[in-house]
């Protein structure tokens, strides 16, 4: 396949090529929108003036666009930074190579901010006492994420606005209508009104992107909203959710058994198979209204 010019700006999210199409018993010459996925090495760089170290923490791939969310996002919802204040200056790092790629993050701390690097070691997912299971994931959340908290004053959504919120994810996924090929999530006010939308190849970096919007906006913990995410609700994305002390989740597919689970710990309300006349909720029915 022959590629063409890139609809936007380089390292946009979309590129044009050119294929051939198999229709009606014919084949035609004709063009097609994808979305572009490429690496991003995610560094941290972070100590005194006189003895900064870099680490190279994570390579992801993704759409290209809010890069810096996307950093910020991952660093905070893995339990590496505690907050947005922590970090003194975000760069894209332009490394010579044969498409001129700038897909290299680095992320600087202040001289005196401490990330928890061990935590990338151990990850989420294991625990020296219980190996890799859903015991051990849930037990090493608890030990990096925030204190499960009930409500002080309880935040509720209506059913009526709660079942409108896909058409309203629908009508801003911009990526997705010319490609149909991106994961997206977006959060809302408990009025039903869109306050961020992002979209990925990858449902977790979506997610990512979004909360790292939210540490730039200084609106994390996210807890007076709702996350809707596009397809399913996997352990991965509860996880990232508890993370920013999101209360309410829905999604328009279906949770995983340990997403449940894990909603159930931290009291998050986790709703599935969102449609226009009927859902699913998992955990923490009290903080929707039925009308």
């Amino acid at each position: 396949m022959e590629l063409m010019n890139t609809e936007s700006i380089a390292n946009g999210p979309t590129v044009t090529i050119r294929l051939k199409k198999f229709f009606n018993g014919h084949f035609l010459d004709t063009e097609d929108i994808l979305a572009i996925e490429e690496p991003l090495e995610i560094r941290l760089s972070y100590g005194p003036s006189g003895n900064r170290k870099v680490s190279n923490v994570s390579v992801t791939m993704r759409t290209p666009g809010s890069d810096e969310e996307l950093a910020t996002g991952f660093l905070f919802t893995e339990g590496i930074i505690s907050n947005r204040d922590q970090i003194s200056k975000v760069e894209h790092l332009f490394i010579a190579c044969r498409e001129n790629k700038q897909n290299t993050i680095l992320v600087n701390l202040h001289e005196n901010a401490i990330p928890k690097l061990p935590e990338i070691e151990r990850s989420f997912y294991t625990t020296s006492s219980c190996g890799v299971c859903g015991k051990g994931s849930i037990e090493a959340i608890r030990t990096v994420g925030p204190p499960r908290k009930e409500d002080i004053e309880l935040f509720q959504i209506d059913s009526g606005t709660l079942i409108a919120l896909p058409e309203k994810l629908r009508a801003a996924q911009n990526v997705f209508r010319k490609t149909g090929g991106l994961h997206a999530c977006a959060f809302f006010d408990s009025a039903g009104k869109l306050l961020l939308v992002r979209e990925d190849v990858g449902r977790h970096n979506a997610l990512d992107k979004l909360i790292g919007a939210g540490l730039e906006k200084r609106k994390v913990p996210m807890d007076d909203g709702i996350l809707l995410l596009s397809g399913r609700a996997s352990f991965e994305l509860i996880q990232k959710a508890v993370m920013a002390g999101i209360k309410i989740v829905v999604a328009v597919g279906a949770p995983s058994s340990l997403a449940v689970e894990l909603s159930k710990e931290f009291n998050i309300t986790l709703i599935g198979f969102m449609r226009e006349d009927r859902f699913n909720i998992y955990s923490s029915p009290e903080r929707i209204i039925f009308e």
